[in-house]
């Protein structure tokens, strides 16, 4: 399988439910770029504090495992708001 970048143009080649996409400025892509790495950072030490595998499904808690799909949310939603 081949990946695209997310802040590539041709981010919207294979979407079947959003048709119509604009393309991102220099600064959007940036945000979005920051945005996720703000939340990859999160959620690496969310791994840490827990002792656990940043690269398994697994949290150290539940409280962690919460705090790490809250961070996925606010992540998915601040670029929704950027790429809107």
């Amino acid at each position: 399988m081949s990946s695209i970048d997310s802040t590539s143009d041709q981010r919207t080649a294979n979407n079947a439910v959003r048709h119509r996409y604009r393309t991102l400025s220099d600064a959007e892509k940036a945000q979005m770029q920051e945005i996720k790495d703000l939340g990859a950072a999160f959620i690496a030490k969310c791994h840490a504090i827990g002792g656990t595998d940043p690269q398994s499904e697994r949290a150290g808690s539940r409280d962690l495992s919460l705090a790490i799909t809250h961070a996925e949310d606010a992540v998915m939603r601040a670029v929704r708001h950027i790429t809107k």
